[in-house]
C-alpha cells in the first residue's frame, strides 16, 4: 500500500516536536496547550548542552557592540593568533576591527577596506606585538573591593558550606578602582567567582570590565546565562553555559571548622539533593514525551536546587579551588558518583605531582589554573612548585595562569605567565595560558582568547614582546573600543620584540618530581679553594663608598672577548684577564656569557621568622600590642620592652633558599607589624644553617620598626602621640638605650606609613624631635604608596623609602593614590622619588615573593623608561634597602656577588639561571 506524503510529514513533525522514539504507538493530534507547548519545550531541552548557535560566526555585530564605536585597522602588526596551539605567528599582518567584532586578520585586501569610509581609523603598528586580550579565569574583581572597605566586600557568604543559589553577580561593585589599572595590564576578560570560604560558594560570572553606558553590574557581563532574567527559563536554542565554585581543604574547613571528611560529605549531600530533583524531573519529562498528561502536576524545579541540578545535566563550568592529593581525590571520586565534569582546578598546588589521578575525573581532564610562584602561605601550598607549569604540560594537561585578584593583582598576570615560562613552559602555552587555555575553559573560545574573524575584539598591543618582563600595553581595545586614553608608551629596545631566551631548568623539575616537591636546596661550598669562572659577559661590584660600579664589561658577545673572574675564599681575586694556567685545583664554572653582579637584600615580609604563614607553630608570631588594654607584661619589660627580631630567627626556611638561589643573599627583618611600637630589626644571610654559623647574623639589631597606619588598632593621632611620647619623653627599660641611638643620629627610625597625610606628619614629628636635640634623625618609611605626593619634601628633610610591595596595588584606603606607572602615567613612584633624589629601596610583603626581589628591580628599571640607570636599579634591592634600614653603609667589597649563568643577562634579566654565590663574610663561595 502506498504511503500517504501527509501522513509522513505528520509524523516527522510529531517527532521534532515532542522528541518520542515511538510516536506511532502515541499518535494524537497535536497539542495547542501553551503551557503545554512550555514544558514539551523545557523537556526537550533538558539534556542540550551549552554552546554558542550554530550561525554564531556570521554574526555581522557583536552582542557587545556600543553604536557610535569607530572601526579599526591595526596595520604592519606583529600577529599572535592563538591558534594552531599557540603557534600561528603573522608577520606584518593587519587586523580590522567593526561592530564590536575582529572582521579581519592577515593582509587586507583593498576591496575590503573600500566598504568603509573616512570614519575607519588606520594604526600603523610598525611591528608591535598584538595579542588576544588577557583572560582572567580565576579573579575576584569587584567582589573583593580594592581598596578594602567593609561596605563593599562580598566574597563569601557566611550561611553555610553548600550555597549553589548565591551568585557573584549580585555583590560586584561598578566602582571598583582595579577596573582600569586591570585593563592597563591588558585584562580583556575575566571570571569573577565566589571566596573559598564554603565547600559550595555560589554562581560565577564572565565580565569585561571597560565602562558600559547603563553603568550596571549587568551590562558587564558576557553571555550571561538566560537563568538571571528568569529562574526557569524556556529556551529555543543552546543554553549558555553558568559557572560555578567549589572548594576543598583548609578554606571550608578553617572558617566552618570542619574536617575535609565533613567537606566531601556537605557536597555528596548536596550532590544527592540535586539528583533526586534530576531524577524526578527526567521522570516527569519521560511522561511528557510519551504524551501521558493525566495527573502530571508541575514541572519538578526548587530555586535552591537548580543550579546544582544543572551541574549534573553537563551544563554548568565547575571550578574547584583544590591543593592536595587527598582532595583532589575526594573531588575525583564525587565527580565519577554523581557524573559530572569540572572544567579546572585552581591554585592546585600538587596537581604536578598526581596527573594521574586529575586525568580520572569524570568527563575528561580538567584545566590547572596556579600561580607561578606563589607559595608556601599554609600547608596545602607548601610542595608548591615554580616547575609546576612546564611539569602538567609535559603531562599533556591545560594550564592557565590566573591572579586570584586581589590576592595578586590582575594588571600583572602577564607576570604570572612570564615567570611560568622563564621556569620552563613553552612559549607557545605560556601565551596560551593567559588567552585561549582559559578561554576554553570558561567555554567562551567562540568569542574570546583568539584572534580570527568573527571573534570578539578584544585585543591588547604591547611595547615589547608579551613574554619580556616588562611587557606593557599600548593599547587595550574591549569590544572594539579604546580603553587606554592618551597611554603613556614606554620604547623598549628592538631586542625586546622576540621571545626571552630563558634558562633550562629540565633537571630541576625532575628534582621537584622525584622529591615530591621538596628538592634538596643545600648548595655545594666550595671553601679554601679558588673558584674560576670563565665566559664572564660583564661584573657588577659595590664599591668601598657602596655604589654599584662596572669592574668588566666585555667588547661583545663572542666568547673571544668574554672575561675571566676568579674568587678566593668568596673574594674576588681578579676580573677580566686573568691567568689561570696556575690554577689546577680550582673549581671551574662556565657562565656562558652570564655575568656577576651584586648579591640582592630582602625586606618587608616576615622572611626568617616564619616558615608557614598560616601555621603558627611555624612562625616567631606576634609581639604584644603597647596600646592594647593590657599592654606589654613588665616580665617582657612593659612599655620600654626591646622587642629583638634576631631572637626568634629561624634558617634555612625553603623561601629563605629559594630566594639564596635566586641571588637574593641578605634578609632583613623585623617583628610582625600588631602595634605602633614593634621592636628591633636584624640582618642575616639566608644560606647561613644557623644563629651560631660564622656570618649568619650580620647585625644583630638594625633599626626600631613602628607603624602608623589603619592596619594598626588605634587611631593615627593616637599612634602618633605614642611615637612622640617615644622619642620625646624619658622611656624606662631596654628600649631606652635604643632610643637614644636614635635621637643621636646612629640607629634609624623605620615606620611602616602608606598614606600622604600619614608621612607628611611624621615628616612634622621629625623636625620637632630634631628642634628638641639639635641633631639630625634618621628615618626611614616603608609600604610608602603615596609616598610620591611628598617627594620633595621627603627629599628636604632627608627621609628615605621603602616602596613596599614594590608594585603597589591600593589594598587599603591610604594606599589609593599611588602612582601606577606606564600605561596609565609617565612616571612610576620609584622614578618620581629618584627624580627628587630621595633614597629608594624596594621591599616585598610576603616570604614567598622574596626570591623575585631581581625581577622587582627588572620592572622598575623598565617601567621608569630610562629615569634610572641600571646600576640605580641594582641599589633598589640591594645597597639603598640596607643604608635605610641600618642607617649605615657596608664596606662593598664585602658584599656577596651573585654569578649568573647564560644570554649575557645578569640578575635584572630574564635570560639568565643563578649558579653561584661569592660569598667574602662567609669565606666561600656556594655553587648550585
Amino acid at each position: 500500500m502506498a504511503v500517504q506524503p501527509r501522513r509522513v510529514l505528520v509524523g516527522v513533525l510529531l517527532v521534532l516536536l515532542l522528541g518520542l522514539s515511538h510516536w506511532s504507538t502515541h499518535f494524537s493530534a497535536p497539542v495547542l496547550d501553551p503551557k503545554r507547548h512550555a514544558i514539551i519545550s523545557k523537556c526537550r531541552n533538558l539534556h542540550t548542552l551549552p554552546g554558542p548557535p550554530p550561525n554564531f560566526h556570521a554574526r555581522t555585530q557583536s552582542d557587545r557592540f556600543v553604536p557610535g564605536t569607530q572601526p579599526y585597522l591595526l596595520t604592519n602588526a606583529k600577529i599572535w593568533t592563538g591558534r594552531n596551539n599557540g603557534t600561528e605567528i603573522l608577520d606584518r599582518g593587519d587586523i580590522l576591527i567593526d561592530g564590536g567584532l575582529i572582521k579581519f586578520v592577515g593582509k587586507v585586501k583593498d576591496s575590503l577596506l573600500s566598504q568603509y569610509g573616512p570614519e575607519l581609523v588606520v594604526l600603523d603598528l610598525k611591528g608591535a606585538w598584538v595579542t588576544p586580550g588577557i583572560v582572567d579565569m580565576h579573579s575576584h574583581l569587584g567582589d573583593f573591593a580594592v581598596p578594602a572597605l567593609d561596605g563593599a566586600m562580598d566574597g563569601n557568604s557566611p550561611k553555610g558550606l553548600i550555597l549553589p543559589w548565591v551568585r557573584s553577580l549580585d555583590g560586584l561593585n561598578t566602582h571598583d578602582d582595579s577596573y582600569p589599572t586591570s585593563i592597563a595590564g591588558g585584562i580583556t576578560t575575566a571570571l569573577v567567582l565566589p571566596g573559598s570560604g564554603n565547600s559550595i560558594g555560589g554562581q560565577a560570572f564572565v565580565i569585561k570590565p571597560r565602562k558600559t553606558a547603563e553603568k550596571s553590574s549587568n551590562a558587564m557581563l558576557v553571555e550571561p546565562p538566560y537563568n538571571i532574567n528568569q529562574s526557569f527559563p524556556v529556551l529555543n536554542g543552546p543554553p549558555r553555559w553558568r559557572h560555578m565554585k567549589h572548594a576543598c581543604g583548609e578554606n571550608p574547613d578553617s572558617i566552618y571548622k570542619v574536617t575535609r571528611m565533613d567537606t566531601i560529605w556537605a557536597l555528596r549531600e548536596g550532590y544527592n539533593t540535586a539528583k533526586k530533583i534530576q531524577k524526578k524531573q527526567d521522570e516527569f519529562c519521560e511522561r511528557v514525551m510519551h504524551n501521558d498528561w493525566e495527573g502530571l502536576g508541575d514541572f519538578p524545579e526548587d530555586l535552591q536546587w537548580e543550579a546544582l541540578v544543572d551541574v549534573l545535566r553537563g551544563r554548568v563550568k565547575v571550578n574547584v579551588h583544590c591543593y592536595t592529593p587527598e582532595d583532589f581525590d575526594g573531588l575525583v571520586r564525587l565527580t565519577n558518583e554523581f557524573q559530572f565534569p569540572v572544567a579546572a582546578f585552581h591554585h592546585a598546588s600538587e596537581a604536578y605531582l598526581v596527573p594521574d589521578l586529575i586525568k580520572q575525573t569524570y568527563g575528561g581532564t580538567p584545566t590547572i589554573a596556579i600561580f607561578a610562584t606563589n607559595a608556601r602561605y599554609k600547608l596545602e601550598a607548601y610542595r608548591s612548585s615554580e616547575f609546576a607549569a612546564k611539569i602538567l604540560a609535559s603531562n599533556g594537561m591545560n594550564v592557565a595562569m590566573k591572579s586570584d585578584h586581589p590576592i595578586l593583582n590582575s594588571r600583572f598576570l602577564v607576570y604570572e605567565t612570564q615567570q611560568a615560562h622563564f621556569y620552563g613552559l613553552p612559549a607557545n602555552l605560556a601565551l596560551a595560558a593567559v588567552t585561549t587555555t582559559p578561554a576554553k575553559a570558561m567555554g567562551m573560545d567562540h568569542r574570546i582568547g583568539y584572534l580570527r574573524q568573527g571573534w570578539d575584539a578584544d585585543l591588547v598591543i604591547w611595547d615589547s614582546h608579551p613574554l619580556q618582563i616588562g611587557a606593557t600595553p599600548l593599547q587595550v581595545f574591549i569590544d572594539g573600543i579604546v580603553q587606554l586614553d592618551e597611554p603613556y608608551v614606554l620604547r623598549k629596545p628592538k631586542s625586546w620584540q622576540s621571545p626571552p631566551e630563558v634558562p633550562n631548568f629540565d633537571k630541576e623539575a625532575e628534582q621537584a618530581v622525584i622529591h615530591e616537591g621538596l628538592p634538596p636546596l643545600d648548595p655545594t661550598s666550595i671553601r679554601s679553594r679558588p673558584v674560576v669562572f670563565v665566559n664572564v659577559k660583564s661584573v657588577l661590584a659595590t664599591s668601598l663608598s657602596n655604589e654599584v660600579e662596572e669592574l668588566f664589561v666585555a667588547a661583545s658577545d663572542a666568547k673571544e672577548a668574554l672575561g675571566t673572574a676568579i674568587a678566593v675564599d668568596g673574594r674576588l681575586a681578579c676580573v677580566g684577564e686573568c691567568r689561570i694556567a696556575a690554577l689546577e685545583a680550582a673549581e671551574v664554572v662556565d657562565l656562558q656569557g652570564g655575568s656577576i653582579s651584586p648579591g640582592l637584600t630582602t625586606f618587608g615580609s616576615p622572611l626568617g621568622l616564619e616558615h608557614i604563614a598560616s601555621e603558627s607553630t611555624t612562625n616567631d608570631g606576634e609581639v604584644f600590642d603597647v596600646l592594647s588594654s593590657s599592654g606589654i607584661p613588665e616580665i617582657v619589660g612593659g612599655s620600654g620592652a626591646a622587642i629583638r627580631a634576631v631572637d626568634g630567627l629561624q634558617f634555612l626556611s625553603r623561601d629563605a633558599l629559594l630566594a639564596y638561589r635566586s641571588g637574593v643573599t641578605t634578609g632583613i627583618v623585623a617583628p610582625l607589624r600588631s602595634s605602633v611600637v614593634n621592636g628591633l630589626g636584624t640582618s642575616f644571610s639566608l644560606a647561613a644553617a644557623h644563629k651560631l654559623e660564622p656570618g649568619a647574623v650580620l647585625r644583630e639589631v638594625t633599626a626600631l620598626h613602628a607603624a602608623v597606619s589603619h592596619l594598626v588598632k588605634g587611631s593615627i593621632s593616637t599612634q602618633i602621640a605614642a611615637l612622640r611620647n617615644l622619642l620625646l619623653l624619658p622611656v624606662e627599660g631596654p628600649l631606652r638605650e635604643y632610643v637614644k641611638q636614635i635621637l643621636n643620629g646612629d640607629m634609624p627610625l623605620v615606620v611602616e606609613a602608606f598614606g600622604a597625610d600619614v608621612i607628611a606628619t611624621l615628616i612634622v614629628l621629625k623636625r620637632e624631635v630634631e628642634s628638641v636635640t639639635g641633631k639630625t634623625m634618621k628615618m626611614t618609611i616603608t609600604g610608602a604608596a603615596e609616598a610620591h605626593l611628598l617627594a620633595q619634601e621627603l627629599a628636604d628633610a632627608g627621609v628615605g623609602v621603602i616602596i613596599n610591595p614594590a608594585r603597589t596595588i591600593p589594598i587599603i584606603w591610604e594606599m589609593r593614590r599611588y602612582l601606577p606607572g606606564p600605561p596609565l602615567t609617565e612616571h612610576t613612584d620609584v622614578s618620581m622619588l629618584v627624580t627628587h633624589n630621595v633614597t629608594v629601596g624596594l621591599g616585598v610583603w610576603e616570604v614567598w615573593d622574596a626570591r623575585n626581589t631581581r625581577f622587582e628591580g627588572a620592572w622598575s628599571l623598565l617601567a621608569a623608561g630610562g629615569k634610572i640607570t641600571r646600576s640605580q636599579a641594582f641599589a633598589l634591592v640591594s645597597t639603598n634597602v640596607e643604608k635605610l634600614l641600618t642607617g649605615t653603609e657596608v664596606n662593598g667589597h664585602e658584599r656577596d656577588l651573585v654569578a649568573t649563568q647564560g644570554s649575557g643577562d645578569d640578575l635584572l634579566g630574564f635570560g639568565s639561571k643563578v649558579v653561584a654565590v661569592l660569598s667574602p663574610r662567609r669565606k666561600l663561595v656556594d655553587l648550585f
